[in-house]
C-alpha cells in the first residue's frame, strides 16, 4: 500500500468540489518503450508543470510524467490560498540565516505570488483570483505578536499591504467570535487550484510538452544521461531530472523522504449559502488562516460555499467519514453552519520538513528534488517549477538560495518520522486547546 493508491483511483480525480466545477484537460497516454528527451519531469502538480512549462518556453524537450494526471494531488486538492512570506516568518528567518539571506527569501516570495498571478491571467483565466488572506489569532496573547509582525515588515522590508486588525475588526471581517485580532494582508490572495493546474497543463501541451498519464516512476538511475524507468513500460533518457513529487515522493529519493514527510489533510464544502449569510461569515471575501499549529483555513467559493479545511492525519488511508473530521471544527469557528448541508468532503497528501522550509537539493549531477512547501505549495510550488527551469539553463543563484536553507533529517529518517510526528502533532493539538 502506498499514498498513490491508498485513496485514490488510478487517473480519477477525487469527489472534490474544486474536481466538479473544473474541465480537465484530454487525457494523455502512458510513456511506453525507449524514449530520449532533453528534461524528464517527475510529477504533474505545481512544480512539475510549472518546470515543463518554463523549460519548453526555454526550447528544452521535455517529457512530463504523473503516475495518475496533472493535477491530481495536493496541486489540485488544497485550500488554493495565495501567500506572501515563507511558511515561517522573517523574524524566525533572520535568526536562523541572517538577515540578509532572509530578505532573499522574502524577495523569493513576493516573486512566487507575483508569476501565480501571472500565469492564471495568461493561462488559467478561469482560475480567478481573489485578493487579501486575513491570519486570525486564536488566542489573545498572539495579537501584540502579530501586530509587531506587521510592523516589522513595514519598517525593515517596506511591505505596506499589511493591515492590522484588532477584536472589532477580526470580528468585522469574520463573523466568529474565535479570534481577538490578527492582520489583513493584501498581497496574497486566493484561487482555484484545480483549474490553475488545469490551465498550465494546457499550456505545457501547448509549448509542446511531451505528457504522460498513468506513468509512475519506479527507478531513477544516475548517469549522463539519467535513465528512469516507469511501470507502465518507458525506459526514459534524460540529459536533466526534476523531482517534484512532494508528499507522494514514496521511495524514489531516500535522501529527500528522510526530510520531507507526508501527511494527509482534509477539506469540507457547504452547499451553496445565501449572499447574506456567507457575508456574515467572511465580508469580504478574504481567505482566512488561523494561529493554530493545526490550522484551519477556509474561504468562500465563488458560488459562496463555505470551504474549510482542517484536521490531519498521518497514515496512509483517510478517515471513513471526512465530513464528521472537519465539521467539528468548523462548527467551533461557525456554529451559524450547523444546518448547513455539506456537499462535498475530501482529503490530501502533503508534503511538510522539519522546519516548514522548502527543501531543495541536487541529487548528483543532473537530477533536482523541489519539494517540501509544507502547506504554503500553490505560490512556492509554482514559482519553484521556474527555479528548476532556471538551473538547468545554467542560472543557480535562486536553486543555491533556496538549498542553503538547513533541511534536518526527521529523527529517524523515513522508517521512523511518522510515529514521532505523530507524538508531537498530538501534544501541538493539546496546546491548540488549552
Amino acid at each position: 500500500m502506498d499514498l498513490l493508491t491508498a485513496n485514490d483511483a488510478a487517473g480519477q480525480y477525487p469527489a472534490s468540489w474544486y474536481a466538479a466545477t473544473a474541465t480537465p484537460p484530454p487525457e494523455n497516454p502512458p510513456a511506453r518503450g525507449a524514449m530520449a528527451c532533453d528534461v524528464c519531469v517527475i510529477g504533474g502538480g505545481f512544480t512539475g508543470l510549472s518546470s515543463a512549462l518554463h523549460l519548453a518556453e526555454r526550447g528544452y524537450d521535455v517529457i512530463l510524467l504523473d503516475a495518475h494526471r496533472a493535477g491530481f494531488g495536493a496541486s489540485g486538492r488544497n485550500g488554493g490560498q495565495v501567500g506572501t512570506g515563507q511558511r515561517l516568518h522573517q523574524d524566525e528567518l533572520e535568526k536562523m540565516l541572517g538577515r540578509d539571506h532572509a530578505r532573499a527569501l522574502w524577495d523569493i516570495s513576493l516573486e512566487s505570488v507575483a508569476l501565480v498571478r501571472d500565469l492564471i491571467a495568461r493561462h488559467a483565466p478561469d482560475a480567478g483570483w481573489t485578493p487579501g488572506i486575513i491570519s486570525a489569532d486564536h488566542r489573545r496573547r498572539y495579537v501584540a505578536e502579530s501586530h509587531a509582525y506587521a510592523d516589522h515588515l513595514a519598517q525593515h522590508y517596506g511591505y505596506d499591504q499589511i493591515t492590522p486588525l484588532d477584536a472589532a475588526a477580526m470580528r468585522a471581517h469574520v463573523g466568529s467570535p474565535a479570534y481577538h485580532g490578527g492582520f489583513l494582508d493584501m498581497g496574497g490572495g486566493h484561487t482555484h487550484p484545480l483549474r490553475f493546474a488545469f490551465g498550465l497543463a494546457r499550456a505545457c501541451a501547448a509549448a509542446g510538452v511531451r505528457m504522460h498519464d498513468l506513468s509512475r516512476v519506479t527507478a531513477i538511475a544516475d548517469g549522463q544521461p539519467a535513465t528512469v524507468t516507469t511501470d507502465s513500460g518507458a525506459s526514459i533518457r534524460a540529459q536533466h531530472v526534476i523531482l517534484g513529487c512532494n508528499g507522494y515522493l514514496g521511495r524514489l529519493d531516500g535522501q529527500t523522504a528522510a526530510r520531507v514527510m507526508p501527511i494527509n489533510n482534509y477539506i469540507i464544502a457547504t452547499e451553496p449559502l445565501d449572499d447574506s449569510t456567507a457575508r456574515g461569515l467572511i465580508r469580504d471575501g478574504h481567505a482566512v488562516a488561523d494561529s493554530k499549529f493545526v490550522i484551519n483555513y477556509f474561504r468562500l467559493s465563488e458560488d459562496n460555499r463555505m470551504l474549510f479545511g482542517g484536521g490531519e492525519s498521518y497514515g496512509y488511508r483517510f478517515p471513513a467519514d471526512i465530513t464528521a473530521l472537519v465539521r467539528k471544527p468548523m462548527l467551533e469557528i461557525f456554529p451559524q453552519l450547523r444546518d448547513a448541508r455539506i456537499d462535498y468532503a475530501w482529503g490530501g497528501t502533503l508534503g511538510i520538513t522539519m522546519n516548514r522550509m522548502p527543501h531543495f537539493a541536487r541529487r548528483g549531477a543532473n537530477i533536482f528534488s523541489l519539494s517540501g512547501y509544507s502547506g504554503h505549495g500553490v505560490a512556492m510550488a509554482t514559482l519553484a517549477g521556474q527555479i528548476g527551469a532556471d538551473v538547468i539553463a545554467g542560472q543557480a543563484e535562486r536553486f543555491d538560495l533556496m538549498a542553503r536553507v538547513p533541511s534536518p533529517r526527521f529523527p529517524g529518517g523515513a522508517a521512523l518520522r511518522s510515529p514521532l510526528l505523530v507524538l508531537a502533532m498530538l501534544w501541538f493539538s493539546l496546546r491548540d486547546r488549552f
